[in-house]
């Protein structure tokens, strides 16, 4: 059984602001609402009204999957044989075979290139487009999206299902970091807290808890609710005592819709099956990536698949093992081909894939060359990211490694790139402002960054 543990185990000019406003007679809670007003004015058509982010924790090889170097020495192409994609003159690794089938819908950044080779911080720059600091938190893409799309009063927002979810657990990218970062912590995703994949598969907070009902939830909310607007009437909406997380309970539990949006049982048995179903794996993405569709389907922002157990430092060819007693292919390489395939193929059947964005991605690669237990290493310098869908342009290779996989050859993206790319793609201008609790100014997407144009149909 494969390990899912990584090697690691693991501005002053807007108090200025507030001063003037508060001459003009308005006060914090006002300049709050100007800002909303402002996030609502800088937004763009959005080509994709949702997002599933399929995060390969631990870092992928990408000459294992995306960039195989098939003309390479034994001891840099690896072990894995590779395949002919639809896409003429485009091979991908031999695992990949569903994937091969559906390249003219896909695009493969193949120049992603970054400084960081440990994991924390690596999963931080990937996840948010800031290269991390200790003087500030920044929030990941889904928390984001979540707080603009709030801030727009023309946005419709889905009451029932959190805007904002991870399937199942949260992003280990190291500390506060894992969310909202500097946001509010209302726009924190919300950890389904268990394998789809699992016969004994049940969502936190679908449930009441010993001696709750409804009517006692509802009186909690209430009172929270009071309480906020106390605060509100005192101008204190920076410390507001809302409780998002009470909140998302009672929305769940009071919700039919809500709990029938996680019963993958309503599922046809043929399309569970050609996501990819097995019940013995440690991560089944195949059912998390179904779940992802449903959610999306029922109206959520953004929803990020975690599927671990990519920090392969021993016998990469694990990539491919079957598991006992499995018919199919099970390894991490044809798992994530069954299912990625197989969501592309479901959202563009049922007419989704233009509004939809898929990202598959990890913190970085893996070293061209095999080392001593057969594995691979970190490898920051160059790997590859895949896209589709949600006002992408499919069927083309943006930038090249180099014959080794070593480097960029041609057209190296950043992640501030492609952070600026997704929020573009989503409708959010990457020069937005944002502020933090204390009124400093943080763009959306780091100054410099650059939309990677050729993904945008």
């Amino acid at each position: 059984m494969k390990s899912t543990k990584r090697c690691d185990g693991m501005n002053r000019r807007d108090f200025l602001r507030v001063g003037g406003l508060t001459a003009l007679g308005l006060g914090l809670g006002d300049f709050f609402h100007l800002q909303r007003a402002f996030a609502s004015s800088n937004t763009l058509t959005a080509k994709a009204k949702s997002c599933i982010l399929i995060w390969l924790d631990g870092g992928p090889s990408h000459l294992e999957t995306f960039d195989p170097k098939p003309d390479a020495p034994q001891e840099v192409r690896g072990p894995l044989r590779t395949i002919a994609t639809n896409l003429t003159g485009v091979r991908l690794s031999e695992c990949l075979e569903r994937t091969a089938g559906i390249m003219d819908k896909i695009a493969i950044v193949r120049s992603m290139t970054s400084p960081l080779g440990e994991h924390s911080l690596a999963s931080q720059y990937l996840m948010t487009g800031y290269k991390p600091t200790p003087a500030l938190d920044y929030p990941t893409y889904g928390a984001t999206v979540t707080h603009v799309r709030s801030q727009n009063a023309n946005e419709a927002q889905l009451a029932s299902l959190p805007p904002n979810i991870a399937v199942p657990n949260l992003n280990v990218v190291g500390g506060a970091s894992v969310g909202n970062g500097y946001l509010p912590t209302s726009v924190s995703p919300f950890a389904v807290g268990s394998d789809p994949g699992k016969p004994n598969f049940k969502v936190r907070d679908l449930d009441f808890y010993q001696g709750l009902d409804l009517n006692r939830l509802s009186r909690r909310r209430q009172f929270v609710n009071a309480l906020d607007e106390f605060s509100r009437g005192k101008d204190v909406e920076a410390t507001s005592v809302s409780d998002p997380d009470l909140e998302r309970a009672y929305n769940l539990i009071a919700s039919p819709e809500a709990k029938a949006a996680f019963e993958l049982s309503e599922e046809p048995d043929d399309v569970r099956q050609r996501y990819g179903m097995d019940p013995s794996q440690d991560n089944n993405i195949g059912q998390r990536c179904l779940l992802a569709r449903r959610l999306v389907e029922r109206g959520v922002s953004f929803v990020t698949v975690n599927d671990s157990g990519w920090d392969m430092h021993q016998n990469v060819i694990v990539y491919k093992e079957r598991y006992p007693g499995i018919q199919d292919k099970y390894g991490l390489i044809p798992a994530l081909d069954r299912a990625f395939s197989a969501l592309i193929e479901d959202l563009s059947e049922r007419g989704m894939l233009d509004e939809t964005l898929v990202v598959v991605m990890g913190e970085f690669g893996r070293t061209p060359r095999i080392n001593a237990q057969a594995g691979r290493d970190h490898w920051p310098n160059v790997f590859s990211v895949v896209l589709a869908g949600g006002g992408v342009q499919g069927g083309q290779i943006v930038g090249s490694s180099d014959a080794l996989g070593e480097f960029p050859k041609e057209r190296p993206v950043t992640p501030s790139d492609l952070a600026a790319t997704l929020y573009t793609l989503l409708g959010i201008d990457p020069g937005l402002e944002l502020h933090t609790s204390d009124g400093r100014p943080v763009r959306v997407a780091p100054d410099g960054a650059k939309v990677v144009s050729e993904l945008i149909a």
